[in-house]
């Protein structure tokens, strides 16, 4: 079956869940509380062991296998998690996804996560094998227009009662950032007891009061100032800032510009393209600025370091996120990541 992210709470309260979810989409935020929503339903359902497995190059598929046909003496049931983090699974992974499918086990559910699908994935094999005999639930970001409204809905359910003004000051400030706008909304809920909020108060509220944030070190990348880049991010570090945060807004904007390199390739419109990626008018000169600036083999490369970045905060690769997400920015800004003057601007990162 295919559900949409709003239907999930309703299926998941049916008494009998699906073998296989198969989760999708590059808003994290949206992702995430999808996958938490089955997470807690299959809890309640018994099953309280959870293996994580993370697809890179070199993973075995056989190990899902494994995995599937494997209870600890503790669980009788549990969720085998696979995180796929291009979406591919290849060939093997194809085949092993399409026999888990077609066998499903009383004991085990699969959760497979990935980023937004390309159309020629979601027609492919596997993923039709998930939705015969699981679901599959694509998320979709939330377009400018749609912030307001969105916005609106995430107060009411908080219990926080917003007048027009409210809404759409938060709006233009989270700018697209669903993550930071709930963020906001949690503040708004311990600040806030009565529950109302007026444009004035809101204003205040969410006024940005660190001298360093993840908003502007995304657009200081995308001008290609490499000083300003390095410094906003040692100030985020010093903070206390999660790296993990500032990763998710750089491979953002990676995601978003690869998407639009990848239109102009095929002849499309650059205004055209920035407008169906649901870019802010005032961030479009940004994206186009960049895209001279990088091209597209490039920006694909960075995309594999933010990946390496991610196994580094998780603790799977050894290495300082801190000093892969300056280089990163350097990238970003198109400034060559050895030369004398780059390597300072590393090397200036206090410990």
């Amino acid at each position: 079956m295919r559900l949409k992210a709003e239907q999930l709470g309703t299926h998941l309260s049916q008494s009998i869940l699906a073998p296989l979810y198969l989760v999708s989409g590059d808003e994290t935020l949206l992702v995430q509380e999808a996958a938490d929503a089955i997470r807690a339903a299959a809890f309640l359902q018994g099953y309280t062991e959870r293996e994580i497995l993370h697809v890179e190059s070199s993973f075995d598929w056989n190990t899902v296998l494994t995995e599937a046909n494997s209870l600890s003496l503790f669980a009788e049931k549990k969720i085998i998690e696979i995180r796929i983090a291009n979406g591919k699974p290849g060939d093997k992974g194809s085949k092993v996804l399409q026999e888990c499918a077609g066998k499903p086990t009383d004991d085990t559910l699969l959760l497979i996560i990935t980023p937004k699908l390309e159309a020629a994935t979601v027609r492919s094999k596997w993923v039709k094998a998930i939705e015969a005999h699981g679901a599959l639930i694509q998320t979709w970001p939330v377009s400018p227009d749609q912030l307001p409204g969105w916005i609106g809905k995430r107060l009411q359910q908080a219990g926080i009662r917003a007048d027009r003004q409210a809404v759409e000051i938060l709006a233009d400030r989270v700018e697209g950032n669903l993550l930071a706008a709930v963020q906001e909304i949690e503040k708004l809920k311990l600040l806030l007891p009565d529950g109302e909020v007026d444009g004035q108060t809101m204003s205040t509220v969410v006024a940005d009061s660190a001298r360093f944030n993840v908003f502007t070190l995304a657009d200081k990348v995308l001008e290609g100032d490499p000083q300003a880049a390095c410094r906003i991010l040692r100030g985020l570090r010093d903070e206390g800032a999660e790296p993990a945060i500032i990763l998710w807004a750089l491979t953002r904007e990676l995601r978003t510009l690869i998407r639009a390199g990848e239109a102009l390739e095929k002849g499309d419109h650059l205004d055209w393209v920035l407008k169906d990626l649901g870019i802010w008018e005032k961030r479009k000169p940004l994206f186009k600025q960049t895209l001279r600036r990088l091209k597209l083999t490039r920006l694909k490369q960075m995309l594999r370091l933010a990946a390496g970045i991610d196994r580094a905060i998780k603790g799977i690769r050894i290495a300082d996120p801190w000093d892969d997400l300056t280089t990163l920015l350097l990238m970003f800004c198109g400034t060559p990541t050895l030369q004398s003057g780059n390597l300072k601007l590393a090397l200036s990162f206090p410990d």
